[in-house]
């Protein structure tokens, strides 16, 4: 009985299947490949393999005895695990499989076998497929948990990370309702503005930033809000709790929602306070002058560039007025730079106070030099009347370290007139300044078109000496010296002249008291001195029996800023030329009016055996007295005692002859025109002449003629 039980306790899994009587199980593989291969991802060619282990597997478990029906349930799995998961899949294999199956169920016992094979296929295929869903939805629900778990993680690190940002970031951070009374701030701008957090919380920002002071700023409050603008940057001065104004530097954005919306704004602010002061500091550092506080040359400019911008159509025009202490030099070098500095800041105050009230800009433009302007003057007469009281105010004395330093000054005046530009109208200013002191200082000049035109000409031809005194475009033509008794060629004066690379021969009136000015004439002096030397010396060597002197003229300057005697020894001995062939002329001016040195310089040059000549004589002290205490071997008359017509002329020029016969001077006379000239001359006792009477100054070439003949005209 108990046997019986067990036994029916057992599935009946029926006989096993004839295998003679079963098709190839590669063509069960091959139709189950083809069929599938149409449902499933895997191709045909991918499947074969799987399928004909698969078939070979399902065949041998319908064969085998006893049955395991574990072989054909692995089956159903595999086809889970090649992705075959579609329905269709299931139907299709237990089709194929019974059909491939059936020839051998010839009893009823071996059609069980079938059964429980495709039972036992299906029973894995349906486990397989729970299990995978079943995994599947374990999956997908463990990777939501975890992604919400990351998601809180994330907000909740978010918001730690903002907290602490906001709360202990450096600038300060705001974040509010432009509409309603409500800030969010942090300690940093709280302590900025001077509130308790607790204090702004209940504040509005329109409290800081009012829409009737800042209306643009509030007119794009909306556009932030509704997205067309991303930010906005503002600087902009706000009032602390304590009263006191400062200035933020702000960077306002919206604080948008998950769905795009946006309410509330956040503001990064910086205290920009000190960085513009120090911008306002260095700005005025910019356009002032550190000494006296006054607009400088840059700020000048710009308000003249300005005004001559504004220049209206009622007649009102610019106008400056170009002011140059006089002698300056002289206070700083006889009381030192700091009581110098002392007088240009009281001056600097006293013309501030003087003009300022009246609209007008005073600048200093350097050294000591000022300028003011006058933005709308209506005519020529206003502006001198602005240069008038310049000049007072700079007159009055000024005490300095108990001193009374009294100074005047020059001005050049200058209106626009509706052409010039800023840098042009200066340049008129300037010039029209100097001819002002030319004139005699302490006064002021109103500006001239043709002098201005003839002052820029020779600043022109100033700054072109270096270069062409470099070039070598200075040549050098001599002059004879005709001896009256017998009107033969005794010596030569030499005379310089500018070649300009134009063509253009420029005599030395138009350059020499330039060359004074710059300097130029000691380096342009020892040239000529040194070419008439050596062309001396070629005369010589062609005509030694008629040995000419020759008169090269020296400036004063010369004497004082170079050793002229070293000069003239060291050119001596280069061309072996004698001392007593070779003339120095001064002028009476230059010599008189400069004692020391240049005396000492005379007598050493007398000592070598150099002859002194008096050059211009009348045109200046006209001392023959002071003559006497002088080494002056040759007084050379000015043109105009021998072109005077008059009795009296002549009766002083036959004076000034005798004079210097009594005082054992030599005599030469200048510009000799006439026949009656030359005569007169030598009847008075004079001995030598020039002009052009005899000849004019020629290239050395020439000279030889004229030592034979020195009326030769073909020149």
């Amino acid at each position: 009985m108990q046997q019986a039980d067990v036994a029916a306790a057992r599935p009946d899994h029926g006989r096993a299947l004839v295998a003679g009587g079963l098709p190839d199980a590669s063509d069960l593989a091959e139709r189950w490949s083809d069929e599938l291969s149409r449902r499933a991802v895997p191709t045909a060619g991918e499947l074969r393999p799987l399928l004909d282990r698969l078939a070979a597997q399902i065949r041998e478990s319908a064969v085998a005895e006893p049955f395991d029906p574990a072989v054909p349930a692995a089956a159903g799995r595999e086809l889970i695990v090649a992705r075959l998961t579609d329905p269709a899949c299931l139907e299709i294999s237990l089709r194929l499989l019974g059909a491939h199956l059936e020839p051998a169920a010839d009893t009823a016992a071996r059609v069980r076998r079938l059964a429980a094979v495709a039972g036992a296929f299906a029973r894995g295929y349906t486990d397989a497929t729970r299990h995978q869903v079943l995994g599947e939805h374990e999956t997908i629900t463990r990777a939501a948990l975890e992604a919400r778990e990351t998601a809180e993680r994330a907000r909740w690190v978010s918001e730690s990370r903002f907290t602490a940002m906001f709360d202990s970031a450096a600038v300060g951070i705001v974040i509010f309702d432009p509409d309603a009374a409500s800030i969010e701030a942090n300690d940093a701008a709280a302590t900025m503005l001077g509130y308790t957090r607790a204090q702004l919380a209940g504040m509005g920002v329109e409290e800081f930033v009012s829409r009737a002071d800042a209306p643009g700023i509030w007119a794009e409050r909306r556009r932030l809000l509704e997205g067309s603008l991303d930010r906005l940057r503002l600087v902009q001065p706000v009032r602390r709790a304590d009263d006191a104004e400062i200035w933020i530097d702000a960077v306002v954005t919206p604080l948008r929602e998950p769905d795009g919306t946006a309410q509330l704004l956040v503001a990064v602010l910086s205290d920009v306070t000190d960085q513009l002061e120090l911008q306002q500091r260095l700005e005025h550092q910019a356009l002032h002058d550190p000494l006296t506080q006054l607009p400088n040359r840059s700020l000048f400019f710009e308000r003249l560039s300005a005004a001559i911008d504004r220049d209206g159509a009622d007649g009102a025009r610019p106008g400056v007025c170009y002011l140059d202490l006089d002698g300056f030099k002289v206070v700083n070098d006889t009381l030192g730079h700091q009581s110098g500095d002392q007088l240009l800041q009281v001056l600097a105050d006293r013309l501030r106070s003087a003009l300022e009230p009246d609209g007008h800009l005073v600048a200093r433009m350097g050294g000591d030099e000022f300028v003011v302007l006058v933005e709308r003057s209506t005519d020529r007469a206003e502006l001198e009347e602005v240069a008038g009281r310049a000049l007072g105010t700079v007159r009055r004395p000024v005490r300095i370290d108990g001193r009374d330093i009294v100074i005047s000054a020059s001005v050049g005046v200058v209106r626009h007139d509706g052409e010039l530009g800023p840098d042009e109208l200066m340049q008129a200013a300037d010039t029209t300044l100097y001819s002002a002191k030319h004139a005699g200082r302490g006064r002021y000049v109103y500006y001239d078109r043709e002098r201005h035109r003839s002052d820029v000409r020779r600043f022109e031809l100033s700054s072109q000496m270096p270069e062409a005194l470099r070039r070598d475009d200075f040549v050098v033509v001599y002059q004879p010296l005709v001896r009256l008794a017998d009107e033969q060629t005794v010596g030569v004066e030499a005379l310089v002249r500018w070649q300009r690379p134009d063509g253009e021969l420029l005599g030395p009136d138009r350059f020499i008291p330039l060359a004074e000015e710059t300097g130029l004439v000691v380096p342009l002096g020892r040239r000529v001195l040194d070419e008439a030397c050596r062309q001396g010396r070629i005369w010589a060597d062609e005509r030694p029996d008629r040995p000419l002197l020759v008169s090269v003229n020296v400036a004063a300057r010369q004497i004082r800023e170079s050793d002229l005697v070293a000069d003239v020894a060291a050119t001596l001995e280069r061309h072996d030329w004698p001392a007593g062939q070779l003339q120095i002329e001064l002028t009476e001016s230059d010599l008189m009016g400069s004692p020391g040195r240049p005396l000492a310089t005379l007598r050493e040059l007398d000592r070598m055996g150099v002859r002194i000549a008096i050059d211009d004589f009348g045109t200046g002290y006209s001392n023959l007295a002071y003559l006497r205490h002088l080494p002056v071997h040759v007084l050379k008359l000015a043109g105009h005692f021998v072109a005077g017509s008059a009795e009296r002329d002549d009766v002083i020029l036959r004076t000034l002859i005798s004079l210097a016969s009594a005082l054992d001077l030599e005599v030469t006379a200048e510009a000799v025109e006439t026949r009656e000239q030359a005569a007169r001359l030598r009847e008075y006792g004079c001995a030598n002449a020039q002009g052009w009477y005899y000849a004019p100054a020629v290239v050395p070439g020439r000279i030889p003629d004229l030592i034979g003949d020195p009326f030769l005209r073909d020149l």
